[in-house]
């Protein structure tokens, strides 16, 4: 990818690869990724799903179980990462 956002180093690798590391460490990866993309687009909805997600257990499952579905899917996370 030839633009200089922080998160296009993860949404650069392959898709499988992607996928296992939704599998065992999307419970990490999806409230920093959002974090991330909060100091690239200044979305605070971005900013504050990616805190919650990583804060409380409920809603670290959740984020967890949509980006690895979105990973599978749409080959990015898409869900409140604007």
């Amino acid at each position: 990818m030839a633009n200089n956002r922080m998160t296009a180093s993860y949404e650069a690798l392959p898709k499988i690869a992607k996928i296992f590391l939704q599998i065992f460490f999307g419970w990490l990866i999806g409230g920093v990724y959002r974090i991330i993309r909060f100091l690239e687009t200044k979305n605070i909805v971005t900013l504050v799903v990616g805190i919650v997600g990583l804060v409380t257990g409920i809603g670290n499952f959740i984020l967890w179980v949509c980006d690895l579905v979105t990973e599978i899917l749409n080959d990015k996370i898409t869900i409140l990462a604007d």
